[in-house]
């Protein structure tokens, strides 16, 4: 049975705080996380964010990004997802804005990680966007790279050298290949298998291949701005401890939930390598859904019952 807290404590499998994530992170201890991953609010007005100015955006985020580097071990990795900040039909891309924080601490930027989903706004004066970035950094050169946990298929998976010494032998890696920096990942929109009430959702895949590729079994992945618990299940689901906390209540509840069923293996997620569906050619992602709809889940745009959390006076 899975235990989760809304305090942090060494024996959790998971840590939920309903609160503000610059109070919670003060409690984390420094150099106890292997990979920090969030997405934070845009600055974009969204129901959980109060727009400001980007003078107050920097400050702000200036603020949690520091704590986030406190905390983090001396092998992990920081991976901030961000897109646009778009006012009066111009953008501002907020990787670009915040690079400088990242490297006032002396991080070093390994990839600039291009998110590609094929659904999202039209734009009627600009090419409509669909692509967002994700900057992972480490805090130094001997930093935690599982490279063999995210491999993909090989194009031409039986290939083989045809002259020469290896004459024969399979000239790729029969583990699969490198998914270099560019990743087609489906945005969560009203018809995903994960979807919930949240209107900016993480992909569980994603966050999947960032666990497994920068952790290992039983580390700490924390992500300050949790929303409905994405990085806590696939951490938990991927024998890892997850850290998050989520400002509003109701997607706190939720990422309780969805975290606990990560842990039970039933909540329902996108498998990470399910091909992204072709109408011209609609028989490649058969084998999927019929694994798919063999299982069941509610979907959680509604609350539902309520979780025992173990409170342990904040």
């Amino acid at each position: 049975m899975i235990t989760i807290t809304d305090k942090y404590s060494k024996d959790a499998d998971a840590i939920i705080y309903n609160g503000s994530c610059y109070e919670f992170v003060k409690k984390i201890p420094s150099e106890s996380v292997k990979l920090v991953v969030t997405s934070p609010p845009y600055n974009i007005g969204k129901e959980y964010e109060k727009r400001t100015d980007l003078d107050q955006y920097y400050k702000d985020q200036e603020k949690i990004i520091d704590e986030c580097v406190r905390i983090l071990s001396e092998d992990g990795s920081i991976c901030w997802q961000v897109g646009n900040y778009v006012t009066n039909g111009e953008i501002v891309p907020l990787d670009v804005l915040l690079f400088p924080i990242f490297t006032k601490h002396n991080l070093k930027l390994r990839n600039r990680i291009v998110w590609h989903f094929g659904h999202g706004l039209h734009a009627s004066k600009r090419f409509s966007g669909r692509y967002e970035t994700i900057l992972w950094f480490t805090k130094g050169d001997n930093y935690t790279f599982n490279l063999d946990a995210v491999r993909i298929p090989q194009k031409y998976p039986n290939k083989k050298y045809f002259k020469g010494n290896k004459r024969g032998e399979l000239s790729c890696n029969p583990l699969g290949k490198n998914p270099s920096d560019i990743w087609e990942i489906p945005n969560v929109k009203s018809n995903h298998v994960e979807k919930t009430i949240h209107p900016c959702q993480f992909p569980i895949e994603l966050i999947e291949r960032l666990v497994l590729s920068m952790t290992n079994e039983n580390d700490y992945v924390f992500d300050p701005f949790l929303g409905v618990g994405s990085t806590t299940a696939a951490a938990v689901k991927n024998k890892r401890k997850g850290i998050g906390s989520e400002i509003m209540k109701e997607y706190w509840e939720i990422a309780v939930e969805r975290t606990e069923a990560a842990y039970n293996g039933t909540l329902k997620t996108r498998p990470m390598h399910k091909p992204v569906y072709d109408p011209a050619d609609p028989k490649i992602n058969l084998n999927y859904d019929k694994e798919l709809h063999s299982q069941t889940q509610q979907t959680l745009f509604e609350k539902k019952r309520k979780y025992e959390v173990i409170n342990e006076n904040r």
